[in-house]
């Protein structure tokens, strides 16, 4: 039964991670007209354009981050979804052994990573029978964990910061994503694709909310009543200011898709699944019989892709300032935000565990004018080394908790990752003298051909996307967006489209 199911389903895995539909190609396009040139906004814009025809030129990862797999299958009636399962794990893991995956399945108690994306609960799938005896439907998205941190449940009535009360009503859910998109700020990879459910109970909010990115960003609500809500948000949203990566700008969202539950009297919880632009989204109907391709969803292999990027990609202007490791604190207090850097030579990256190590352990390394990259890579083994496949940076606020003891206990000098941080890690930059550097969330292709070398790697016990790599870059750009003077451009952003937020929910 179903002798090419698995090696459709590998294709599948592969191609959603690796090539963006082209409805989400169209208004990312849209997006990069709407930003003046030369602005953070327009510069991180063509560092994804190039990212995006890079991963599908490559067939690499589009973002490290490769996210958790979550399948929607419909199946005739008396279809095996016993052997349908058991082939969807083996296309997952064999995805992940040709390296289109990051190992991303991880124990919750003990931290120990299964290393092929499999374990109780991943991947995610989701199945329905239907009437077509003909035909199989299997749909996967694959959304990263920074932007799934950035999701929102809420329950009504409830007051909102900067919006009041949101009340059990169309207006109070409006005013609910309102909220959901202003609180990602660049957290969650802005510009992003938010879809929502109104109703249901915690759990099926959730999962309806999730199952909305289905959706194709250019389609209708057929409830009038939703489809108008969708545009206003639409409308509204991206006057909030905060722009690709929380760099401001004009676009903040690229979409909106709404849906509705029935629930209890006595609940009205308004559930809120954040995308980032990085939006995976593909499908497939395949044979009942064979389990071979009949054709694509969201996309037509016979058209060609058009490139997202003119052919210059990103041109430096000249104003870039190069950096190489060791560096110093006079050179760190020299810099100010919005200042635009080339980091070069040695860089360690280090995201939850190695942080969490260090506050306990001395390093492996010498990290003294050193460089820390929020980033949990997808490598490939190469003869006796390892090369990086994919290497954009992760959500920085994690580390929150450590990073300025981290800084200071160890000496170094700045830390590279997206998002920003909080109050104590600008303190702390201050006082020890170093800067964080903002790089392009899901730009995971543009940014491995910065790295030129893998020279070795610690904690390895913590699996490849927590181990401690240690990387050779050249000419890393990046931009500082907190500096060592008590600078930052996320709280200035954040500060700015809070008065624009507020000026809405009137």
């Amino acid at each position: 039964m179903l002798p090419q199911f698995l090696d459709s389903v590998v294709q599948l895995v592969v191609k959603t991670a690796t090539d963006l539909p082209p409805d989400v190609r169209a208004a990312m396009k849209v997006a990069m007209s709407r930003e003046e040139a030369g602005t953070q906004s327009a510069q991180a814009l063509t560092i994804i354009a190039q990212n995006i025809d890079q991963a599908a030129e490559g067939e690499g990862a589009i973002c490290q981050d490769t996210g958790m797999p979550t399948f929607e299958i419909k199946a005739p009636v008396g279809a095996n979804q016993i052997v349908m399962k058991k082939q969807i794990r083996e296309a997952i893991a064999e995805a992940t052994r040709r390296g289109k995956l990051r190992p991303n399945s991880v124990d919750s108690l003990t931290g120990e990573n299964s290393g092929n994306n499999l374990g109780p609960g991943t991947p995610i799938m989701h199945f329905e029978q239907w009437e077509n005896d003909d035909e199989i439907e299997v749909k996967l998205v694959l959304k990263g964990g920074g932007c799934e941190n950035m999701n929102s449940q809420y329950s009504l009535p409830a007051e909102l910061p900067h919006l009041g009360r949101a009340d059990r009503s169309i207006e109070g859910v409006r005013k609910c994503i309102l909220h959901a998109v202003w609180h990602a700020q660049g957290k969650g990879c802005a510009p992003g694709a938010i879809g929502v459910c109104i109703g249901g109970d915690r759990t099926s909010g959730y999962v309806q909310a999730k199952e909305q990115l289905f959706r194709t960003l250019d389609d209708v609500n057929p409830d009038p009543r939703l489809a108008q809500l969708e545009a206003s948000i639409m409308g509204e949203v991206n006057k909030l200011g905060i722009g690709t990566m929380g760099f401001g700008g004009h676009v903040s969202l690229i979409g909106c898709k709404v849906g509705v539950l029935n629930r209890l009297p006595a609940s009205f919880f308004v559930s809120v699944a954040y995308d980032c632009w990085a939006y995976r989204r593909l499908g497939v109907v395949l044979d009942a019989q064979s389990g071979a391709i009949k054709r694509w969803l969201y996309r037509d292999p016979s058209t060609p892709v058009a490139a997202m990027a003119d052919q210059a990609g990103v041109v430096r202007t000249g104003r870039e300032i190069a950096l190489r490791t060791p560096l110093t604190e006079e050179q760190m207090r020299s810099l100010k935000v919005g200042d635009i850097v080339l980091v070069s030579g040695r860089a360690y990256t280090g995201r939850d565990a190695v942080h969490h190590h260090l506050m306990s352990h001395e390093p492996p390394v010498d990290l003294r004018g050193g460089v820390i990259y929020h980033c949990g890579p997808v490598v490939a083994k190469q003869g006796d080394g390892w090369k990086v496949t994919a290497a954009g940076p992760t959500t920085s606020i994690r580390e929150e908790p450590y990073q300025a003891e981290i800084i200071k206990r160890y000496g170094v000098r700045a830390v590279i990752g997206k998002g920003g941080m909080g109050a104590r890690t600008l303190a702390g930059l201050k006082e020890s003298g170093a800067v964080y550097l903002n790089a392009v969330g899901g730009a995971a292709q543009f940014y491995a051909r910065c790295i030129t070398a893998v020279e070795g790697v610690s904690l390895m016990e913590f699996g490849t996307p927590e181990a401690m790599w240690h990387l050779t870059l050249d000419a890393f750009p990046a931009i500082v967006t907190m500096d060592a003077h008590g600078n930052s451009l996320h709280t200035d952003v954040e500060k700015a489209s809070a008065a624009e937020l507020a000026a809405l929910g009137v």
